[in-house]
């Protein structure tokens, strides 16, 4: 069963034209489960995808999702197997001799069952501990399905950033584009130089390559949803871009202990960590299992003739039936079973440190995306409030650039302020976003925009 799968899984926010940590290591699985490439009927590409439209769909083609749901089948089969092994056995066989040439020809048939009376337990834990690793197993597919949701609402989120990028960077290429035409007039009426006109054409260039740069953001970021999604070599592929209002950022978070305490009781890949300690824990007990006395029954019946006249009556005398009772007391197995004990040992102990590990991971995690949650608020708030004032700013020095009061210098560094602090903006807000809504995604709340 997995261990901790989920806690390593590195949450990043949005911090520029692409994702970093873990997003960066999605890499793109084209195949399906025979070696085809993945095909998409047109349809579904026919209009754009909304957020729970991407979760559903890579729920139901996400070759992890379907790994996993082979694991739990696999599972599924060894708890039949392990009960199985508490039934009885019956076997049929039969056999003819044929001698040399000249001779007769024998045959026999015979019937073989056996039940396990006492195995020191062992079958009985067989049969609980592979229950144990049936259900971890269903656990472990709920967890991979939770970390793929945070990774397509992730990668959801960055094409919406990077589309609100895309719109900023168009802002301030019209704005460059208006500066630059309006000192070509203030030029050609004696009111500013050369130069200063060279200066904001200059701007005007930088900031078309600033909305190329964007678009090309804009265009990863979908390439990496879709390589999420499986999706293959879909082209058309395109999301609906929600409006998320700021008050979203200003959602309750909850204290630290709160979030914690629900993640550990539900979720997933902790209750199948808490499932391998007490698999581990059965482990043992069949590992000493062997030191104890074996007791089984055993019944046979055969029958023999050889072939010829009155060979139905031959077979009817020749039947021989019997049962038997076998005990089995190990006395020396040359170390095998105490060596099997400490070795179950060792390995319930490694499995309570992993858990122990695994706790720890849990806390990390959530106490990192609380602070981030935290800070990316803080910086939202301060970042409004700088955009705004850049924003009058910006105004002010334009007005005052019309009438010949401050330099093209001067008016190029108050639009780019004010560009920044667009970007600053938008960047804390959706770094809000992802960390609030993965926090939900924690207490149990489905990711919803």
């Amino acid at each position: 069963m997995a261990k901790g799968t989920f806690y390593t899984f590195a949450l990043t926010f949005i911090a520029g034209a692409s994702l970093s940590g873990a997003m960066s290591s999605v890499f793109a699985q084209d195949l399906n489960p025979v070696g085809v490439i993945r095909t998409v009927e047109p349809e579904l590409l026919a209009a754009p995808w909304t957020l729970r439209q991407c979760i559903d769909y890579a729920m139901e083609n996400s070759l992890q999702v379907l790994s996993q749901q082979i694991n739990k089948e696999t599972a599924d089969i060894s708890l039949e197997q392990a009960k199985g092994q508490m039934l009885p056995t019956l076997n049929f066989s039969s056999g003819i001799n044929a001698g040399l040439p000249g001779k007769t020809v024998g045959t026999n048939f015979g019937l073989n069952s056996g039940y396990s009376l006492y195995q020191g337990s062992r079958l009985r834990n067989a049969v609980r501990q592979q229950t144990l690793e049936g259900e971890a197993a269903g656990y472990d597919l709920e967890q991979t399905k939770i970390d793929l949701e945070i990774s397509v609402a992730q990668a959801y989120l960055q094409v919406m950033y990077c589309m609100e990028q895309l719109q900023i960077a168009r802002d301030g290429e019209q704005l460059s584009r208006t500066q630059y035409e309006r000192g070509e007039a203030l030029m050609k009426a004696g009111s500013l130089t050369k130069g200063a006109v060279a200066q904001l054409k200059s701007e005007y260039a930088s900031s078309t390559y600033q909305v190329v740069s964007a678009e090309n953001a804009l265009s990863t970021a979908k390439l990496q949803l879709k390589q999420l999604l499986e999706l293959g070599m879909a082209e058309n592929f395109d999301i609906i871009y929600p409006d998320i209002a700021d008050d979203v950022t200003y959602a309750a978070i909850p204290d630290l202990e709160e979030i914690y305490g629900t993640a550990l009781e539900d979720l997933p890949g902790m209750k199948s960590s808490r499932l391998a300690v007490e698999s581990s824990e059965l482990a043992v007990e069949i590992a000493k299992g062997a030191y104890l006395p074996s007791l089984s029954v055993s019944a046979s019946a055969s029958t023999s003739a050889q072939l010829g006249e009155n060979y139905g009556t031959r077979l009817a005398q020749g039947r021989n039936e019997g049962i038997g009772l076998n005990l089995s007391v190990p006395i020396f197995n040359g170390k095998q079973v105490r060596s099997n004990v400490a070795k179950a040992k060792l390995q319930n102990r490694a499995s309570e440190l992993q858990y122990s590990s695994t706790e720890k991971q849990l806390l990390n995690t959530l106490e990192t995306l609380r602070n981030d949650a935290l800070s990316a608020r803080q910086k939202f708030l301060a970042a409004t409030e700088q955009r705004e004032a850049s924003e009058k700013s910006y105004e002010i020095v334009q007005g005052q650039f019309e009438r010949g009061a401050v330099t093209a210098v001067d008016l190029l560094n108050e639009k780019n302020n004010y560009i920044a602090a667009l970007s600053q903006q938008l960047q804390a807000k959706y770094q809000a976003v992802l960390a609030i809504k993965v926090l939900g995604r924690y207490m149990n709340e489905p990711i919803e925009l």
